[in-house]
């Protein structure tokens, strides 16, 4: 972290997420696309049972463990040495989890929302991606909400035992915000170093991008997903959340060669 940009894949075990859904259902496929992903460079794994796109239906933790569960200790047997994250948003799953063999997690309501969370992640002591996330879109001051909202993650953190160190920000791109609050947090994420921790941004295929291409749909997304990760990367982010793991790995050590001279891995 720091020398180079690490790259997360997404790897979405549902029936209905909102570039993907149904693709990686079953655990076998789930795994040969995880295994796909870590050979094309990724760092790490992010496995979701539980669409999180606008208007999605809540998914009992039952079924998400029924989804998350089996993938989980496969790949795990499959790639013993992979760094694997549990997105998901219940203490529950969570837990279920990092015992089948998860190494961390990132949780879309940054520890605020289930309150065993944080005490779960404590207990393990393993990292978390804190995403910043809010019912609506109204701010006062969009990069200083956000960043109260990070602080009282911190806070949260700093009681149960946690060490910050442990601690990843992601301002959460597409998450209680409008298209130009998505472009300004691009725009100004460099903003979020002044709390001293890693930045994850996860833009990949987003609506957002969509939008400023006119209206295309997420598998026509790529060229506009490179823009954001190489401009993100610019602005500071340590990780990137992509689908295409192979494209934005080469986009991510183009940008690094640039913004990280002599850290990149490019060495002339």
């Amino acid at each position: 972290m720091g020398r180079r940009t690490l790259i997360m894949g997404i790897l979405n075990v549902t029936p209905d997420s909102f570039s993907d859904g149904g693709r990686w259902a079953e655990p076998e496929q789930a795994v040969a696309h995880a295994l796909e992903m870590l050979a094309e460079g990724a760092d790490i794994i992010d496995v979701g049972g539980e669409s999180t796109r606008p208007g999605h239906e809540p998914v009992p933790a039952e079924e998400e463990l029924r989804r998350v569960l089996p993938v989980i200790r496969a790949l795990r047997r499959a790639a013993p040495d992979a760094l694997i994250s549990a997105d998901t948003q219940k203490a529950e799953v969570a837990e279920a989890a990092l015992e089948a063999g998860a190494d961390m997690l990132n949780d879309i309501w940054g520890l605020q929302g289930d309150p065993e969370m944080v005490r779960v992640a404590a207990r393990h002591r393993c990292p978390v991606v804190v995403m910043h996330n809010q019912h609506g879109t109204e701010y006062r001051d969009l990069i200083r909400d956000i960043t109260a909202f990070f602080q009282r993650s911190l806070e949260l953190v700093r009681e149960a035992g946690l060490p910050e160190e442990l601690i990843i920000l992601d301002p959460g791109v597409g998450f209680g915000k409008t298209p130009l609050h998505n472009l300004e947090v691009i725009q100004r994420l460099g903003e979020f170093r002044r709390l001293n921790r890693p930045l994850l941004l996860g833009t990949s295929r987003k609506s957002t991008i969509g939008k400023v291409l006119g209206g295309l749909p997420p598998e026509e997304r790529l060229e506009g997903t490179a823009a954001t990760v190489a401009i993100g990367i610019a602005n500071g982010a340590d990780i990137v959340r992509v689908h295409d793991v192979r494209a934005m790995k080469r986009v991510a050590q183009v940008a690094d060669a640039i913004v990280r001279p002599g850290r990149g891995g490019f060495e002339g």
